[in-house]
């Protein structure tokens, strides 16, 4: 069947039409057949009833009389019928008279039978009445007839039907060879037209239009879808140079930009390079006088202090608390300095691990608070070990810190769903904020409390916020005043 659907549209037509004729001749052929056979059958039947009905009236007088010598002369009659196999005349009592050919097989002349003619075992049979008058019946007439002339009509017809059918096939042939391209040849011209098209891209051809019936209206639909097809390619041709144009502009304008970004990195590298040498020579030229006015306030405290009264005292306290905490700022900025331009090494991180050691190390610092601290289990994530402990420090130390005027302190770490991911948070029931500050949060030097309160710098949660930035996530916090804060951040 696959073969059959991939033959050339001429030779489907062709031998669609052939088949189409050889079925019809073929069935015209068989009922021609056909038709010649009964009417032969019914042809010798008849012959062979006439010929019964006269032997049987002239046979009368040998039944009457019992004449056997009349009998089988009447019967001899029949040689001169070629077709005539037997024949028989039998009395009233069912005895043979005569019979034809004389002394004839049993078997051709069977006993007497119905009345009628039938065909039976390749033979024709008759029985006939022998009768003088009406009503008085003097034996029975046999005659069998062999069915040559119907064999010879049906070899005839079968002869005559096969020339005929190879004939009209011959001339069906040659017709559909012919007509066969009314049909085939505005397909073939279609087909022709699209592959045309589809191997040169050349959208401009059409097929010829070769009639006015359907396949001329399917060519005016495909020569019109072409059109469109043109029109389309031009147009995007026209678009697809305008675009190439552009690409060339902003690769260009994009080139100059990466020329532009390369001297600028350049020049913030030679930058960073200078502020790091700055920075340590600030970390190490402001340390060496800070640490020359702590001690010598301290010398002049032990030493000199009873010398001085208490205002003397006072000042000189300030002067140290004061170098110390510019010595710890000092100390903080390095350290965001230091977080911005660090190289980031990601892993699979225990935060769970990571807190517990935190907590430890506040409880060992600061043993006289107890501070209840939940630390939920199993929290891991992707992360810069050294930079998320800077996190976790930062986190944790501001909730102890916190969290110093309550009667009962509460820190807790764990995890929550944020925004169809997880975030993890460290809530506690401190000193809180006002979250209209909210955006004062996480800026450099930017506090809520006063270093009276609670001590620190305004740099930890910025170092924060810069490093979560750096791993992709962000950090927000909720918070009431004297109802503790919770920070939320994700990785």
């Amino acid at each position: 069947m696959s073969r059959l659907r991939d033959w050339p549209i001429k030779r489907k037509i062709t031998a669609m039409l052939l088949v189409i004729s050889g079925l019809v001749l073929l069935l015209t052929s068989a009922a021609f057949v056909t038709y010649e056979v009964v009417t032969n059958r019914e042809t010798i039947r008849i012959q062979l009833a006439t010929r019964s009905r006269i032997l049987a009236a002239n046979s009368t007088a040998a039944l009457a009389f019992a004449n056997e010598a009349d009998a089988t002369e009447l019967l001899g009659a029949l040689k001169y019928d070629p077709h005539i196999i037997a024949a028989a005349l039998y009395g009233q009592d069912g005895r043979v008279l005569a019979s034809y050919p004389v002394g004839a097989a049993a078997d051709l002349i069977p006993a007497p039978q119905p009345d009628g003619y039938r065909f039976e075992g390749g033979r024709l049979v008759g029985f006939t009445p022998v009768a003088q008058g009406e009503n008085r019946r003097l034996g029975t007439l046999f005659i069998a007839s062999d069915t040559k002339a119907v064999s010879d009509a049906l070899r005839l017809s079968g002869v005559i039907a096969i020339g005929v059918l190879a004939i009209a096939l011959l001339a069906a042939y040659a017709l559909a060879a012919g007509m066969q391209g009314w049909i085939s040849g505005p397909i073939l011209a279609l087909a022709e037209t699209a592959t045309v098209v589809s191997t040169r891209q050349d959208y401009a051809v059409r097929a010829p239009k070769l009639g006015e019936d359907e396949l001329g209206t399917l060519t005016d639909a495909f020569n019109q879808m072409l059109g469109r097809i043109e029109d389309q390619d031009r147009e995007l041709r026209r678009h697809a140079t305008d675009l190439e144009q552009r690409v060339e502009a902003r690769t260009h304008e994009l080139s100059e930009r990466n020329e532009t970004l390369r001297r600028n990195a350049a020049e913030l590298l030679a930058a960073n390079q200078e502020l790091d040498a700055f920075a340590y020579s600030v970390s190490h030229d402001l340390r060496a006088p800070l640490r020359s006015i702590d001690g010598f306030s301290q010398i002049l405290l032990e030493d000199y202090g009873a010398q001085l009264d208490e205002a003397g005292q006072d000042s000189l306290r300030r002067v140290r608390t004061a170098s110390q905490r510019m010595a710890t700022l000092i100390d903080d900025l390095l350290k965001l300095a230091r977080v911005t331009r660090v190289e980031m090494r990601t892993e699979r991180v225990d935060l769970s691990a990571m807190a517990q050691d935190i907590v430890a190390d506040l409880q060992r610092t600061d043993s006289a608070r107890q501070v209840e601290c939940t630390i939920a289990p199993g929290l891991e994530a992707r992360a810069d070990p050294p930079l998320v402990r800077v996190v976790l420090d930062n986190l944790l130390r501001n909730s102890w810190k916190y969290t110093a005027k309550q009667p009962r302190p509460r820190v807790e770490f764990g995890s929550t769903e944020a925004n169809g991911g997880r975030a993890f948070m460290v809530r506690d029931n401190g000193a809180g904020f006002d979250m209209k500050y909210m955006d004062k949060l996480f800026g450099v030097f930017q506090r809520l409390h006063s270093a009276s309160e609670f001590e620190g710098t305004g740099v930890g949660l910025a170092t924060v916020r810069r490093i979560i930035t750096r791993h992709g996530g962000r950090i927000w916090a909720e918070g009431a005043v004297d109802q503790g804060a919770t920070f939320y951040f994700t990785l």
